[in-house]
This record gives C-alpha cells, structure tokens and sequence, in this order.
C-alpha cells in the first residue's frame, strides 16, 4: 500500500511550522466558539452583549479560512473533480498534476502581489507596481489611520500609534492590525503550493487534491466481508 500524501516524512523544521498552524488555527476556532457562546450568554440571559463580538468572530474566521487554506495544501485535503483525470493513464495522471501544480503556483504567485499591494496601504507602506508582476514599488496613500468599526484597541498594541499613526491614539484596533493575515495568509499559501508543486514533479505526490485511497480500502473492506 502506498504511503498517504498527507503523511510524507517532513524535517524537524517542517513539522514545527507544521505544529504552530495546528494551533494557531485550533486557537481562532476556538476564541471564535467561546465568542459566540458568552454572547449568546449575556443576549438572553442578562440582555446585555458584546457590541464588538461579532466583528471579532467575524475577524477570527477570516484568519481562519486563510490559515486552513495553507494547511490543506499541506495535508492534501482540498477537494477537486478529477472524473475526467481518472480516465488518464499513469502518465498522462502525472502530467495533468504537474500542470496543475504550475497553475496553482502562479495563481498563488498572483495572491501574494495581490494580498500586499491590498494590505500596504494599511500599515503605511507602498504598494508594488506593475499589473501582474512587482515591477517597483509605487508611492500609496497613508490608510494606516483606518479603524475597525467596533473592535477596541489593546493597550499592549499602543506602539504601533508613533510608527504608522504620527503618535495620534487608535480609538479602535488599526484595520493594519486586522488585515495582517492578508499577505501572511498568501505568503503560507505560495510557501505551501511551492512544497506541494515540488512534491508532484518529484514524484512524491500524486495530485493536490485528496486521494481516494481511503475510499478505495473502504470498499476492499466491504467486499472482503
């Protein structure tokens, strides 16, 4: 039986990084349950609520979504229509993943250019230049002063007001604060594309998508009782 993409051998490095996003992303969903359930709490039982909670949670799935992205790639969990890949031949299956590889390579190439030249004018840096591809960096306009609607700024943030906001105080947590998931998000997406690309043309992977392995030893299963 083959090994399970999902459980290739990683170096003590990648199973560290590995580790951290297990429970980065274990924590925002977490936050975001127990969010919900104090508010849903304090609604119905004191009449009272969080006017900022559901921007919060909102923020937390964001971050969620973004992280679990990355790590899907990372265990093959992504789901895909590979009907018509399954007609292919042993070759022609590793040539379609490969350029499926590439595809998503440069599509997160374009996420990456795309998630900073968004996020840079939040924290009061410059956008790069060029359509598709950083050519420069080209002047932005300042947002770093942009707040969230409700969410209310930390005290251990307040460094941040001399660096980007000119020493004026946040009455609200910096949208810089909150966007920051937008290029760490891509940044994660293309380091864990790049890995998963590299894992095809190897050999070491079959596809991007989850295998039907399990679901073909479930069946072997069936059939032999």
């Amino acid at each position: 039986m083959s090994t399970h993409p999902r459980h290739q051998p990683e170096t003590a490095f990648g199973q560290a990084i590995a580790r951290i996003e297990v429970v980065v992303i274990a924590a925002l969903l977490g936050a975001m349950v127990l969010l919900t359930f104090t508010n849903v709490v304090l609604r119905y039982v004191f009449n009272d609520s969080l006017i900022w909670g559901l921007e919060v949670v909102l923020v937390l799935f964001a971050w969620l979504v973004l992280f679990g992205i990355s790590h899907c790639f990372r265990i093959t969990a992504h789901l895909g229509v590979d009907a018509l890949v399954n007609t292919l031949g042993p070759a022609g299956r590793r040539t379609a993943a490969i350029v499926a590889a590439i595809c998503c390579l440069a599509y997160a190439l374009l996420l990456m250019k795309g998630a900073w030249d968004y996020y840079a004018p939040f924290a009061g840096l410059d956008a790069t230049s060029g359509r598709w591809f950083p050519t420069g960096f080209a002047e932005t306009r300042d947002q770093a002063w942009y707040e969230t609607d409700q969410i209310p700024m930390l005290d251990m943030l307040r460094w941040l007001e001399p660096l980007v906001n000119q020493g004026e105080s946040y009455e609200k947590m910096p949208r810089l604060v909150v966007y920051l998931i937008l290029p760490v998000g891509a940044f994660l997406l293309l380091v864990r594309v790049a890995e998963a690309a590299l894992g095809v043309i190897a050999g070491r992977r079959e596809s991007l998508i989850v295998s039907h392995e399990l679901e073909d030893e479930l069946d072997g299963s069936g059939q032999k009782d």
